[in-house]
């Protein structure tokens, strides 16, 4: 429809008030939204912006227009991101729209025209940037802070907080967040900190939103026809849910119980595409299979699709299922491209690797229009996928939910395997604002007119806890900022103590401490009249069931920590047994896939823990690992063998195995069980005291025990959480500056911090720019003394890992004084490495050299955690030895299928770790000396090899700005 004159005449009245405006409007080839011209028109009055608005709804833009704004100004716009991938990718964006020589990237792995006027980086390089007082920040009038609610984030969120309060007061933040409930009080604190501050909040999505539910081959709605918003793809709270899906799972339910009241035997469901459940009336309701559900949705034309998983594996046996059932969603033209795509961005991985990147397999499933992505894929195999995808020539990605975490990869459709996800200690269900976050991905603007959302059936099934996830818009934004080391050493060195407590009592932390208080209260006054009452339904009378269920508890622990011993002396004593071992040896395998009979080759005593070559009775040569043995293993038996034997010889392999077999025939299989330990006694004994504790207690012959036990483990759990808010309520006030008082007391007892002396003002008053000279003042006004970082906490100024302390206190005292280049890397794998599994036991450090050195970490590690607790503090985690053998034999030159076969680590995980090692290897040899910083530099350069230095971004980067790349250190 034309616009009519008035129209036209208004328009043109808001392109001269604001013409930037509406020149970058006019860049575009579709029509700006309205929260879009809104945010570009406050950016251009001069205020920052907070832009909260659905996944998918364009919010970016107004970053892009804060970009476009300082290049037309002739100033300077930084555009940080939470996360590396994000940054390549918004670099190729920005490069492809104002060309190479405007943009530049700054991230731990690469440096691309870093005096660009434009630059894209993540977070973590604007906060080192602004303590270090960098150049670059001269005639910088713009941040962009996507993602800016990562700031929730545990690990990481404290450093979006530390830059918007530290940014020069001159430049304008233009914060782009998901839709959060509590966008206003984010909003209220950037005000306060940041000056004039505009919200806009924008919920509606640009393409319209239809949630489904997949019941056998059906794809039914989730909401009833009636409603109109939902019919229109537009929910609102409390929208009814449809009548034929709450039918179903009636019917579901009401089998279900016949079936247990009869006690008939039921096949067993081997998970996702497993088969079909009997139903109420005679009907079937089948639980969908991935392959059906492919070629539903292809035949529906619902794809592209991203189905998330929350599983790698189960991502990765989703891609195989499809390519056992042939399917094929490419055509031969797509095929050839995609396979020429990952040929050309692949071709710096060593040939030698591929086949244990499991390279073939990916091009396979690729060339069908099929793919994973998960963390624990290579890198620049994710980078395909996503490259791929946006390009239309993929067209079902299995995903777990990192896929989410800001990658740009819209889909036509979202589908939800299930509605629940390990979070490393339990399955729990995902939250109202996750499944937002996940189906929010649905609906490609300027492709798509709808976007749809489609949930799996499983049993026991609930469409009304789904049709309540879909329209919850309560999901708020939680700070979780507290001062680090790191950062007290900063801002003491650059503000002083009394500015330094000023500048921490502005985070967002403290701002919501302030407004919760009366909230908590509120909370816990409500878990203490539960207590009570679960206390009251507890009670027995024969005694007091809290003590006896205390008893309960406390037998369980203590199973669980022998348990851990033994499990952990088991492994002392097969190590030992592995050492004795000799060629000819013959030993029983107790378990796993090469189980049986088997005759030492070669001991493998050179390796810690050893790896013993043997030969199976199945004629198999293989090199064992620790994990091979349940139980120490010992010589039953003697066997010749041949001098030169070689494992590839068929023939050698034949006719020792041959008189193995004969060998072993008379000898009885080795029991299964291990002796009783000291330690093993000891802590029989005190179970045995807590079960006689336990059944002498008069509350154990009550008739109504179990029913106390529940109430009583309810009454714990609650007591716990009460305890909890009860600390909370205690310290609210002046948190954040209490946080940093007790961070400060431990840098001055241990000499990173000192009191500054009316002498040392006096030394550097020249040297020192005014605004410190007038935080030294505040100091002085404020009645506290100033401090003032030491030699040894400069060292620590320039360490930014999470264990930051630990790093400075391990170069102070030298103990890394004595290692190879390769022990080195080894060690500092403590420091950046959490192993996703705590119960199993990694390879041993390799040499005695590491071994002495990590205990002595772990020591030290002991004595700052108890200085950490005399001071009230919990920061240091425990260092994790689980990539030590790794690390130190990728530095030592150890092939990458030798690593990943011993450590059973994913290629994408290994390569992530390595990163991260090398990122701190590049920092101790920055804030060492002499030698320890000689040693740091070669183990990152021998680190920096193969699928760890590869990367998909450098081919692109190397074509944008051909001298400009340089190495990591």
């Amino acid at each position: 429809m034309e616009p009519t004159p008035a129209e036209r005449y208004a328009r043109a009245a808001a392109g001269r008030r604001h013409p930037l405006t509406h020149e970058f409007a006019g860049l575009y080839s579709f029509g700006l939204d309205d929260f879009q011209v809104r945010a570009c028109r406050e950016v251009e009055d001069g205020r920052g912006v907070l832009v909260a608005a659905p996944t998918g709804s364009g919010k970016t833009v107004v970053g892009e227009f804060a970009v476009f704004a300082a290049l037309t100004q002739g100033r300077k716009a930084f555009y940080t991101t939470p996360i590396k991938a994000l940054s390549n990718q918004k670099y190729r964006d920005l490069v492809a729209r104002h060309g190479a020589e405007a943009v530049g990237l700054l991230t731990g792995d690469h440096s691309v025209n870093g005096d660009a006027p434009i630059v894209v980086m993540t977070t973590e390089v604007l906060r080192n940037m602004i303590y270090a007082a960098s150049p670059a920040l001269v005639g910088l009038g713009y941040v962009v802070m996507d993602e800016v609610h990562y700031l929730a984030d545990r690990s990481r969120g404290a450093v979006w907080e530390e830059v918007i309060i530290h940014l020069p007061e001159s430049v304008n933040v233009i914060s782009l967040s998901a839709t959060v409930s509590n966008a206003e009080e984010f909003g209220d604190w950037l005000q306060t900190v940041r000056g004039e501050t505009t919200i806009i909040v924008e919920e509606k999505r640009p393409v319209p939103l239809f949630q489904h539910v997949m019941v056998g081959r059906q794809i039914l709605p989730l909401f009833a026809a009636e409603d109109l918003d939902a019919s229109a793809g537009f929910v609102r709270e409390g929208s009814p849910v449809n009548p034929q899906l709450l039918k179903i799972a009636r019917d579901e339910w009401a089998s279900s119980r016949l079936m247990r009241d009869r006690r008939t035997p039921r096949g067993k469901n081997t998970g996702v595409g497993a088969g079909r459940r009997n139903v109420g009336n005679g009907r079937r309701v089948w639980i969908p299979g991935r392959v059906e559900m492919v070629e539903r949705l292809q035949r529906d034309n619902l794809l592209p699709a991203i189905v998330f998983i929350f599983s790698r594996a189960g991502c990765e046996a989703a891609t195989r299922q499809l390519g056992e059932a042939r399917v094929r969603l490419t055509s031969p033209e797509e095929m050839e491209e995609i396979r020429a795509f990952v040929a050309e961005a692949c071709r710096d991985l060593p040939a030698d690797d591929l086949w244990v990147l499991g390279y073939y397999d990916f091009v396979d499933a690729l060339s069908r229009g099929i793919a994973a992505h998960h963390a624990g894929m290579l890198p620049i195999f994710k980078e395909c996928v996503e490259k791929l995808f946006l390009r239309g020539l993929v067209k079902v990605v299995f995903a777990t939910e990192t896929l989410a975490l800001g990658i740009n990869m819209p889909a036509r459709t979202v589908v939800l395997e299930k509605l629940d996800k390990w979070n490393g200690e339990t399955h729990a269900d995902i939250t109202p604002g996750e499944y937002t976050q996940l189906t929010g991905r649905a609906g490609r603007r300027g492709l798509d007119v709808e976007g749809h959302a489609v949930v799996l059936w499983q049993p026991g099934f609930d469409p009304g806890r789904v049709a309540g996830l879909a329209s919850t818009r309560t999901y708020p934004l939680r700070s979780s900022f507290r001062p680090s080391y790191n950062m007290a050493v900063n801002l003491v060195h650059r503000y002083g103590r009394s500015r330094s407590r000023e500048l921490l009592e502005c985070s967002f932390a403290q701002f919501q401490a302030d407004r919760s208080v009366v909230g908590l209260a509120r909370q816990l006054r409500k878990a203490e009249d539960a207590l009570a009452g679960y206390a009251e339904a507890a009670a027995c009378d024969r005694g007091d069931f809290l003590e006896y269920a205390a008893l309960r508890r406390a037998i369980g622990d203590a199973e669980k920590r022998a348990s851990r011993a033994r499990r952990e002396e088991g492994r002392a004593a097969t190590i030992n047994s592995l050492r004795l071992l000799r060629p000819g040896d013959v030993i029983h395998i107790p378990a796993g896939k090469w189980s049986g009979w088997a005759v030492v080759i070669d001991p493998g005593t050179n390796d810690d823990p050893p790896r013993p070559l043997v030969l199976t009775e199945g004629r198999q040569a293989r090199r064992l690992a620790i994990t091979d043995f349940s139980q120490p293993a010992h010589a039953l038996a003697k066997l010749r063998v041949p001098k030169g034997f070689s494992g590839r010889d068929a023939g050698q392999r034949r006719e020792l195995a041959d008189r193995l077999v004969g060998a072993t025939r008379a000898l009885p299989r080795p029991a299964q069980e291990r002796p009783k330990q000291a330690r093993d006694l000891q802590a029989d004994r005190e179970i045995q005291r807590l079960r006689e504790q336990m059944k002498a207690h008069p509350c154990h012959g009550c008739p109504d025990r179990e029913t106390h036990a529940r109430w009583g483990e309810r009454y714990a759990k609650l007591e716990k959480d009460a305890r909890v808010l009860r600390q909370r309520v205690e310290t609210r006030t002046n948190t954040v500056a209490r946080t940093f008082d007790r961070v400060c007391d431990v840098l001055l007892e241990l000499g990173y911090l000192e009191t500054e002396t009316p002498q040392h003002r006096a030394e550097q008053r020249s040297e020192r720019p005014a605004d410190q000279l007038a935080d030294q003042l505040a100091d002085q006004l404020a009645g506290e003394p100033g401090f003032r970082v030491t030699e040894q906490g400069r060292g620590l100024m320039g360490i930014y890992s999470e264990l930051d302390l630990l790093v400075t206190e391990c170069l102070r005292q030298g103990i890394w004084a004595e290692l190879s280049p390769a022990e080195l890397a080894g060690a500092l794998s403590v420091l950046v490495f959490e192993s996703r599994r705590t119960d199993e036991l990694p390879p041993a450090a390799p040499t005695a050299a590491l071994r002495v050195t990590i205990q002595k970490m772990r020591n030290e590690w002991m004595r700052l955690a108890e200085t950490e607790r005399r001071h009230k503090l919990d920061f240091l985690r425990e260092p994790d030895e689980g990539f030590v053998w790794a690390a130190h034999a990728w530095a030592g030159g150890e092939d990458l299928d030798e690593i990943l076969t011993v450590t059973e680590m994913t290629p994408g995980d290994f390569v992530r770790a390595m990163r991260m090692l090398v990122d701190l290897l590049g920092q101790v040899a920055d804030a060492a000396n002499g030698e320890i910083r000689r040693r740091a530099r070669f183990a990152l350069s021998a680190c920096s090899r193969g699928v760890v230095s590869s990367s998909a971004l450098a081919s692109q980067v190397e074509e944008a700005e051909d001298d400009t790349v340089t190495p990591t250190e």
